[in-house]
């Protein structure tokens, strides 16, 4: 927090060009001096120096890139428009000629949202929204110059809004000690007290006697100073160096944390993040984990894995063994052997190349990047360009089935089917294109290349026909008709065999049956391709079909005929020029979903090719580069769960909604379809079988989208956009008009299709959560996907067990919510008494429950039965849950239940989880870095939790819990001894030991010992607690420092300053000895004793702990020998001349000393002795298991020989010595 300040402080000392309208010029002044109106000029790689309002870039398309990284840590650029007003278009901006007027909504810290209008004079009004507004300390890059207005400034600007710093975290240790150091000073004060009565009192006895300094003070008086002298003598009871010395403990264990090997991410260089540094020990007390699944349990790494459109789907089976066959090299690159063997012979895969009837790819091309592809492909400006394009995202490869009916739009010939079974629908044909186009322009990409900036890439249009017009018009024409496939002479699609494609060979016309011409595939069959072909509309609308076709066949012809061979010469040179480039397309997406179905278009050559404000360059298969008019854009939010964009048809003109999003949304706006009654039982057949593969494709564990179109009236479109454009402009309530209106336009869509998309696993996480959950940590699951997703994930991490019980909690109102929760309490209570009843364990149980589901149990008339339920679970799922959700979940259990609780996830959405969680753990993935930015902790695989809650929180807490434990014996021990002195002194506070040798004995003499017990102690070597992680929750270990463990370290102290005390003084009752003479054999006991407690206390004593030990005791002995030997008038009266040289020349020094420490100390150690030999450490035990292990498999192998071992028969341990049975116990 006071570093972030420093920061912004440091640059209110930057220069930027303001504009100064006395002087009409950008002068240069410093950020303090900026104030809201000011006109601002930047240039590219500048940082921002307020939040600006842009007006003026000098892109001609209005268009400015930033980098956020200072806000969000995101290196990816984000794209900002010039405000749509058109009295600021033009190449030139003039402050002087800007005379509008700016309102806008009150600063606040929403980093996404931007309310406001802008009223040009003539009182029209033109909405404000974010991606007008540049952040202050952003960077402008590739962009020349960008203008803008001051409409924040200072204090006001949203990124100082945010700098109020994270939840401050305590951990549970802290509250322990907090506790504890106020028993300390009851302690104190008690002993305090103790001394002023005492001294009062012998003060009264002692009234009159001769060695009364002031007669004149009372006993009540001289009690009062003695107990202010007392506070002074006695402060080290109060362990306020303990705090210190804590800080500098976690600091060690974190470089330890951070310096582990084990969590370096080679591929993305990176290691464990400490961004927390005071809630390292609650890594070892965790009792509820709460993940995200996506990007934290799978990978994020989207990839295109199958899809169906029209009600038919295309399994993509090649693109199955890609994948398989891509895992495979990656496992073997990263030292794991693996062998797979092909769905349809015994062979390995990993020798021979896939093939098909249709289709080649050689394994080769498949292989992972090499370090050199993979610093080409990142020699972009930015170091983010091309986010979210693996190659095994990239490299998709096409359905045969669905490239043989997309090969239908590039085919040199068309003609009329001869029967209604023996052609392909135009309707569907109509569904597939609009569905490729969906993926390609229904996003926010960004397009690239490597040698040109991203926002450069808009080739211009060419399309392959004679002209556009006439490409409108055949498809005009054919919208509502049906053509087939013929054989294709030629065709320049999918021509090229290079990586992620197939040379495709058509087969001639006459050998391709038409059942699977129509809706069927090779895995179902459409019942109804009859109905789908309109056979009742095509005998009184044959004629104009066919004239349709002609007039294709005849544009193809002019085009094919023109100046003969050179121009079909040309048109080849053309077409591979084209190909070229796109392989040469980078596209920069926001989330790797949408980079997955770009790719997928592309790989049916349904190309986005490039992208400006007002439009988009589409390439389609057969018809060219298409210039796709860009109206209006949708974006996605967690509330509406769909994106939408709004263009104009390249070939139509008419105005189509494409939408993408979540198949429990998209289901329900797709849901009614206008028309006969013939077109209704179609559309609803096509929901039917998409409903059907969807629930299949979750089943597989994949991520599902459904993809939607809708035609709008222009009359309608004008209605929807001025509805638009008014909540674009209104301040207030501006989020529910602008949702209103997207729900005006997002209903009756037209469902096309969806999408599956594989996510895998990380590696490891199966035996990550089986880990976790046998240290006693519950695992919960709080995701957005759909119930089925989660169920499948849950399988395969090892979450859900075979033996387990799902209850799935999927109600449509709060009463059948509160009924449910019942009737599951109910039955979950019947089987815990009938386990008791029985004496055996059964099975667990895991709850289900959607998003919809969970937001009536997080009400306060639920709360109670969903908490009580959700305890008595083993784990539970929260599916389709919201941002919020999971915040409300994590905060349920965290307050409700009083555990220790971790969140852990890798977006944006998860940010409130973490934050809210005792311990929030962010993996750098594939979605920013935001949730990295808000986390405790920052890893890079999942895998990771594992050994940093295992080993390293289990050592930090245990390190930490017994070096407070030992600190506060040490201070209370210690300062016993001069309160035990007061009995012996009338209270008056005189202390027995020199005031230098009080002050170093803390400060000096003990004061390393303890940091390197709290930093290099080691209860359990890290195998052995990755070896049984029921360790971590093991009641001795968890409960190290408790309120019981305390009581007995302050009564241990209690008993061993008597000892040191008392020993010495008993051993010299009756001699001639001063006072410091008295106090040396005691205070050097003390600092025996202390030495050795720790040594008796340790687990692990390395050379490390050895020399501190002794350099402790060197340094003491060797100070108090010179300082007695050299010092003759210093501390008086205290003065230690000649003392400790005297009495520690005399042999009855050392054995006071030896007496003391071994009286002191025997029954500590007698207590360690007796607890290792009733609780024997880990190690052994483990050690012990693996032995009773052996001994077993050793007995059953000879009992195995006693009866398979005949005369000609070696036994079955004859090739393990170690296993062989002795001669006495086998009898022939």
């Amino acid at each position: 927090m006071r570093a972030f300040i420093f920061h912004f402080n440091f640059l209110n000392l930057f220069f930027s060009l303001f504009y100064h309208s006395k002087q009409k010029s950008y002068i240069d002044r410093c950020w303090s001096e900026v104030r809201v109106g000011d006109f601002v000029r930047l240039s590219c790689n500048e940082i921002i120096p307020a939040d600006l309002l842009l007006l003026y870039s000098s892109d001609p398309r209005g268009v400015c890139y930033i980098e956020t990284a200072n806000l969000d840590g995101e290196t990816n650029l984000k794209q900002r428009q010039v405000v749509s007003d058109s009295s600021l278009e033009g190449s030139d901006f003039t402050p002087e000629s800007f005379h509008s007027r700016i309102e806008c909504e009150n600063p606040n810290n929403d980093l996404n949202r931007f309310k406001g209008y802008i009223e040009q004079s003539s009182e029209a009004r033109v909405g404000l929204h974010s991606s007008n507004l540049l952040l202050r300390s952003c960077t402008i890059r590739n962009t020349e110059t960008v203008v803008g207005i001051v409409v924040y400034a200072g204090h006001e600007t949203k990124a100082m809004m945010n700098n109020s710093g994270p939840r401050y975290k305590r951990s549970q240790l802290e509250k322990r000690l907090n506790t504890d150091v106020l028993w300390c000073v009851a302690l104190l004060i008690v002993m305090c007290l103790t001394a002023a009565v005492g001294h009062g009192l012998w003060m009264k006895n002692f009234r009159h006697s001769v060695f009364q300094v002031d007669g004149e003070i009372s006993p009540a008086l001289a009690g009062f100073y003695v107990f202010w002298t007392m506070i002074i003598v006695l402060q080290v009871l109060i362990p306020i160096s303990l705090y210190v010395s804590i800080e500098i403990v976690k600091l060690g264990q974190i470089y330890f944390i951070h310096n582990d090997l084990d969590f370096y991410n080679e591929q993305l260089d990176s290691r464990i993040q400490c961004r927390a540094l005071n809630i390292t020990e609650d890594l070892g007390q965790i009792q509820y984990l709460f993940s995200d699944k996506t990007g934290t349990l799978t990978e994020n790494k989207m990839v295109f894995r199958r899809c169906s459109i029209f009600g038919v789907e295309y399994p993509h089976v090649d693109n199955a063994r890609r994948l398989e066959v891509y895992e495979a090299e990656q496992n073997e690159a990263a030292g794991h052997t693996v062998t797979l063997k092909s769905a349809c012979s015994g062979k390995s895969l990993s020798c021979r190349s896939l093939s098909c009837n249709r289709s080649s790819l050689s394994l080769h091309t498949l292989t992972a990047e090499s370090p050199e592809e993979e610093d080409q492909l990142s020699n972009h400006a930015a170091a983010r360009t091309g986010a979210f394009c693996s190659r095994m995202a990239k490299d998709v490869l096409p359905d045969p089935e669905l490239v043989r009916k997309l090969n239908s739009l590039c085919s040199s010939t068309l003609r009329l089917r001869d029967s209604s079974t023996e052609s392909l629908s135009s309707l569907e044909l109509t569904y597939i294109t609009d569905f490729f186009l969906a993926l390609a322009i229904c996003n926010s990409v960004v397009v690239s290349s490597p040698s040109q900036p991203r926002h450069v890439v808009v080739p211009e249009a060419q399309t392959p026909l004679k002209s556009l017009e006439e490409i409108k018009l055949m498809f005009q024409r054919l919208n509502f008709y049906s053509f087939s496939t013929p054989q294709i002479k030629g065709s320049k699609l999918f021509n090229r065999g290079k990586t992620g494609s197939f040379n495709f060979n058509t087969p001639p016309s006459n050998s391709i049956d038409g059942s699977n011409l129509a809706l069927d595939t090779s895995q179902e069959t459409y019942t109804l391709k009859s109905k789908v072909d309109f056979p009742d509309r095509w005998d009184g609308e044959d004629s104009a079909a066919r004239r349709s076709l002609e007039d294709l066949e005849n544009l193809r012809d002019l085009k094919e005929d023109g100046d003969g061979a050179k121009q079909n010469v040309d048109l080849d040179r053309d077409v591979q020029s084209d190909e070229d480039s796109d392989d040469e397309l980078l596209y920069e997406a926001e989330s790797p979903d949408e980079a997955a179905l770009v790719h997928a278009a592309r790989a049916y050559h349904c190309t986005l090719k490039g992208r400006s404000a007002e439009s988009l360059l589409v390439e389609l298969p057969g018809l060219g580069s298409l210039v796709v008019q860009l109206l209006h854009i949708l974006p996605f939010d967690s509330n509406r769960k769909r994106m939408s964009v709004v263009v104009r048809h390249p070939l139509t003109g008419q105005v189509v909604v494409y939408t993408k999003g979540a198949d429990s949304v998209i289901m329900d706006l797709a849901e009614k379809r206008r028309g006969s009654e013939q077109a209704q039982e179609i559309y609803k057949h096509i929901r039917q079988q998409t409903q059907k593969h969807l629930d299949m494709y979750a089943r597989e564990g994949l991520r599902t989208l459904c993809i939607a179109t809708k035609v709008l009236e222009e009359d309608e479109y004008e209605v929807w956009l001025k509805r638009q454009l008014l909540a674009e402009s209104s301040i207030e309530n501006q989020e529910e008009l602008m949702l209103d209106s997207a729900e005006r336009l997002e209903n009756d869509l037209t469902l096309l299709g969806c999408t599956g998309i594989v996510d895998r696993l990380q590696e490891d996480v199966p035996e990550t959560i089986e880990a976790l959950q046998e240290a006693g940590i519950k695992v919960w699951v709080l995701t957005g996907d759909k119930q089925e997703t989660a169920v499948n994930i849950a399988n395969a991490c090892k979450l859900l067990r075979s033996n387990d019980r799902l209850l799935t909690a999927n109600c449509g109102s709060k009463d059948a919510c509160a009924a449910l929760l019942e009737e599951l309490l109910i039955e979950v209570r019947r089987e815990e008494d009938g386990e008791e009843s029985s004496f055996h364990s059964t099975s667990s149980f895991i709850l289900v429950i959607d998003g919809r589901t969970l937001e009536w149990a997080l009400q306060d008339e639920l709360k109670a039965s969903f908490l009580e339920l959700s305890c008595k679970c083993k784990a539970v799922i929260c599916c389709r849950s919201t941002p919020l959700q999971k915040s409300k979940v994590v905060q349920l259990i965290r307050d409700k239940i009083g555990v220790m609780t971790l969140a852990v996830g890798d977006g944006a959405n998860d940010v409130s989880m973490i934050q809210v969680a005792d311990v929030g753990i962010g993996i750098s993935g594939q979605e920013g870095m935001q949730a990295v930015m808000s986390s405790d902790f920052a890893i890079s695989r999942f895998k990771h939790l594992k050994k940093l809650l295992l080993v390293h929180g289990h050592w930090c807490y245990h390190r930490l819990a017994n070096m407070i434990l030992y600190f506060i014996y040490k201070n209370v021990m210690y300062v016993n001894l001069l309160f035990w002195y007061q009995f012996f002194c009338g209270f008056s506070g005189s202390v027995m030991i020199n005031s230098w040798v009080l002050i170093l004995f803390n400060l000096v003499f003990t004061s390393v010992p303890p940091l390197i017990y709290g930093i290099l102690d080691r209860d359990t070597p890290a195998d052995t607690l990755m070896k049984l992680p029921e360790l971590y929750g093991a009641e001795g270990t968890t409960k190290i420092y408790i309120p019981a463990t305390f009581w007995i370290t302050i009564l241990d102290a209690f008993y061993q300053s008597v000892v040191c005390f008392f020993v010495p003084y008993f051993a010299l009752a009756g001699s001639e000895v001063g006072t410091l003479s008295f106090g040396s054999p005691v205070n050097t006991s003390a600092l025996l004793i202390i030495l050795l407690h720790q040594v008796i206390e340790s687990n692990t004593l390395t050379w490390i702990h050895m020399l501190v030990l002794l350099l402790s005791a060197v340094l003491y002995f060797v100070f108090v020998l010179l300082y007695s030997a050299f010092c003759v008038v210093c501390s008086h009266p205290t003065n230690l001349f000649r003392v400790e040289t005297v009495q520690m020349s005399q042999p009855l020094f050392y054995i006071i000393c030896a007496l003391t420490t071994f009286t002191a100390l025997l029954p500590r150690m007698l207590f360690r002795a007796l607890f290792n030999s009733l609780h024997s450490s880990a190690a052994l035990r483990a050690a012990q298991r693996d032995e009773e292990a052996a001994q077993r498999y050793r007995r059953r192998m000879q009992r195995w020989n006693l009866k398979h071992t005949g005369p000609s028969n070696l036994p079955a341990c004859a090739d393990n010595p170690g296993l062989e049975p002795s001669g006495d116990e086998v009898v022939s």
